[in-house]
């Protein structure tokens, strides 16, 4: 079990939190960020592009002129590729970009990041991270003048509903319950700052 200091808001310590080396103490696995970042990026396209081919366009159904005697090329409808206002040929089809990496290497990933923070010495665990109202200029200030950081992502329980709606206002921040906890916004924020319930919750998740 790995010791993490706790402490609070003004990074005085005030006690300490043993978790798991297997979360918070792997290797980090450039291999498994690549598979999961991939996954998380990917399935954001819609996929939904497409063009008329020849069978979609309207008209044409009229053979132009006979086949014969014409002394011009055989055609056989006004609406194929070649022609103007035609069809286009093997054009982009809507399709599914889904991909999803089996559940270990997901949890593999997201343990070396959190891992990665760690032996950074940029993860944080504060006792508590409380908010007398729902005011981004408070959390603002808790973040930078108190926690000192230019930017992270805050992780605690949605109940935290102050928390939420303060930091999500922030440019440099971001905020998530520990179930929505992801590789791409550990990876994109330099620092982590759980509270101790979140880092207990995340152990307890990934094990």
């Amino acid at each position: 079990m790995a010791k993490f200091d706790v402490v609070d808001l003004d990074l005085k310590k005030v006690s300490e939190l043993e978790l798991s080396d297997e979360i918070f103490g792997a290797e980090p696995n450039a291999n498994l960020f690549y598979e999961v970042a991939k996954m998380q990026q990917i399935n954001r396209r819609r996929g939904t592009v497409a063009v008329k081919n020849t069978s979609l366009v309207s008209g044409g159904g009229k053979k132009p002129w006979k086949q014969k005697g014409t002394g011009r090329a055989r055609q056989g409808s006004i609406r194929a590729s070649h022609w103007v206002g035609g069809g286009k040929a093997m054009g982009p089809k809507p399709r599914d970009y889904f991909y999803r990496p089996p559940k270990k290497v997901r949890r593999g990933a997201l343990k070396a990041a959190l891992s990665l923070r760690a032996r950074e010495k940029t993860l944080i665990i504060v006792s508590d991270f409380s908010l007398s109202a729902p005011k981004s200029k408070q959390a603002f200030e808790a973040l930078t003048k108190r926690l000192k950081l230019s930017g992270a992502l805050v992780i605690d329980a949605k109940t935290n509903t102050n928390l939420h709606r303060s930091v999500r206002n922030l440019a440099k921040f971001d905020v998530l319950p520990p179930e929505g906890l992801n590789l791409e916004s550990v990876l994109r924020h330099k620092h982590l700052v759980l509270t101790s319930a979140a880092a207990k919750a995340i152990e307890g998740a990934l094990s």
